[in-house]
C-alpha cells in the first residue's frame, strides 16, 4: 500500500511516501519519495527540497503567497516535476497526518470525517502554531487526491496514560470540566524513540525505564515506563516545558498578568510573545537556529551565549523532573534535529549527572552513526541517539487502522 505522510511542523512540513506492507516493522524502509519545506522569516520565501528514490532531486526556492500554496506545490512534485514517484494521484491509497492535538478524545489514531475534523479545528486554538496547518493538509489531499482514506495520528495520544498527579493543573478543579489539563505533545517520536531505544539495548518496553529528548525547534521530554507515558514537559498547549526555537517555555505567570496590565497586552499580543518572538531568537536577537546562536556565541556574542546557557539549564532541569518521574533511569534518548546533530548539547545535558555514573564516550558523542549508543562502556545509564522517524512510525500507525477497519489479520494482504 503506497501510503503518503504529512508532518506539520512549527518551522517545517515534511512529506514522505512509503510503500507499507501488512505488519511493517518499527525499522523504517527507504522512502519512495522525499520532501521538506522549511519556512524563512517573514517576507522571505520558503525553501523547497523533493527527492525520488531514484536519486532525482529538486530544489527551489518559493515565492509562495501562502503557506497553503507552498505545500500545493510540494504535492504536485509527486506526479510531476524533475523527482516524481507516482504517474498519477490516484496511485496513492491512503495519507497519514501528524495532528498535534487531539484533546483528551483521541487515544488512537482516527479515520478523519466531518468529525474528527471538527475536534482537530477546535484544537486549533490551543495549538494554533500546528493544528490549522494540519487541517489545510487535509483539505489540500481532498482537493488533489480526491477520496482517498485520510488518518489522523495524534501527538497527544501517546500521553493519555498520565497519571492524574501528572495530569491535573493545582487551579481551581473546574479546570477539569473545561478540558484544562496536561496533554503532551511530540507522542508519536517519543513513543517511537521509547520502543526503538529498547530494541537496541535488547530490553522488553515492560522493563525499561527511559526518557526520552525531542529537541528540535519544539522541545519537549517523556518518562516512560513500561512502555507508557507517565511525565512529559509540554502540556496543555505545546507552550510548556522547555526553552524552545521561538517559544519561551514555561514562565512564571505573574509575568503574564504583569505585562497586561502595564502594557494592557491583548491575548493575542501575548500569543505573538511568547510563542513567536521568545526562546533562543528572542534571548539571541540572532537566531532561532541552535547552530547559529552557537556560531555567535563562539564569537563573543554576548546575548547568544546566555540563550545557549538558559537553554541548556532547562534542559537539564526537566531531565531532572523526568528523573524523579520514573525513579531511575536505563537510558537517556536524544532525537530530533538538537539531539541528532549537538554534541554540545548532550554532552551539557549529561554532565550533572555523572553522579548516577552517567558518562559519555567523547569520540562517540562527537560523531554518532546512525542510532547509537554513545555512552561510555562503563556508563550505568546508556546515552542513544535514534533518529527522528515519525513519518514512518505515521505510515505504520495508518495502515494498521486501514486494516483493522476492514478486517484484515494482521501480516496479511
Amino acid at each position: 500500500m503506497k501510503i503518503l505522510v504529512l508532518n506539520s511542523g512549527s518551522s517545517s512540513q515534511k512529506c514522505r511516501l512509503y510503500q507499507v506492507a501488512p505488519g511493517a516493522p518499527l525499522d523504517p524502509p527507504p522512502a519512495l519519495w522525499r520532501a521538506e519545506i522549511e519556512w524563512g522569516l517573514a517576507q522571505e520565501p520558503a525553501s523547497l527540497r523533493i527527492e525520488n528514490s531514484r536519486g532525482e532531486r529538486i530544489e527551489e526556492r518559493i515565492d509562495a503567497t501562502t503557506r497553503a500554496a507552498a505545500v500545493e506545490r510540494m504535492l504536485r512534485g509527486l506526479w510531476e516535476g524533475a523527482a516524481p514517484a507516482v504517474r498519477a494521484p490516484s496511485e496513492i491509497q491512503a495519507v497519514g497526518h501528524r495532528i498535534v492535538h487531539g484533546g483528551a478524545e483521541f487515544r488512537a489514531p482516527a479515520r478523519i470525517d466531518a468529525r474528527v475534523l471538527q475536534a482537530i479545528a477546535h484544537h486549533a486554538e490551543i495549538a494554533p502554531l500546528h493544528n490549522r496547518a494540519e487541517i489545510e493538509g487535509v483539505r489540500l489531499v481532498e482537493k488533489h487526491l480526491g477520496s482517498v482514506p485520510q488518518v489522523a495520528v495524534f501527538d497527544t495520544a501517546f500521553h493519555r496514560t498520565l497519571p492524574r498527579s501528572a495530569a491535573v493543573y493545582p487551579g481551581p478543579y473546574a479546570w477539569l470540566d473545561e478540558g484544562i489539563e496536561r496533554y503532551g505533545f511530540h507522542g508519536i517520536n517519543h513513543r517511537y524513540c521509547a520502543e526503538r531505544a529498547a530494541r537496541m539495548l535488547g530490553k522488553t518496553p515492560a522493563e525499561f525505564r527511559v526518557i526520552t529528548c525531542h529537541l528540535g525547534n519544539g522541545c519537549s521530554l517523556a518518562a516512560v515506563s513500561g512502555g507508557h507515558s507517565v511525565d512529559t514537559t509540554m502540556g496543555f498547549t505545546p507552550l510548556e516545558g522547555l526553552m524552545m526555537g521561538t517559544r519561551s517555555g514555561s514562565v512564571d505567570p505573574g509575568i503574564l498578568i504583569h505585562l497586561a496590565r502595564k502594557h494592557r497586552y491583548t491575548p493575542d499580543d501575548l500569543d505573538r510573545i511568547l510563542n513567536r518572538e521568545s526562546g533562543l531568537l528572542g534571548l539571541s536577537g540572532v537566531s532561532s537556529d541552535l547552530r547559529e546562536v552557537l556560531a555567535a556565541a563562539r564569537q563573543g556574542h554576548s546575548r547568544a551565549g546566555l540563550a545557549f546557557d538558559v537553554f541548556l539549564h532547562r534542559l537539564r532541569a526537566g531531565i531532572g523532573w523526568m528523573l524523579a518521574s520514573l525513579g531511575g533511569l536505563d537510558a537517556l534518548v536524544f532525537t530530533a534535529g538538537i539531539g541528532e546533530n549537538s554534541p554540545d548539547v548532550r554532552a551539557g545535558a549529561c554532565e550533572p549527572f555523572a553522579f548516577l555514573g552517567l558518562r559519555l564516550d567523547p569520540a562517540k558523542n562527537a560523531d554518532p552513526a546512525g542510532d547509537a549508543d554513545v555512552a561510555a562502556g562503563d556508563s550505568s545509564v546508556r546515552v542513544l541517539v535514534i533518529r527522528a522517524q515519525e513519518d514512518w512510525a505515521i505510515a505504520r500507525e495508518c495502515r494498521q487502522l486501514l486494516d483493522s477497519a476492514q478486517g484484515k489479520p494482521p501480516g496479511r494482504e
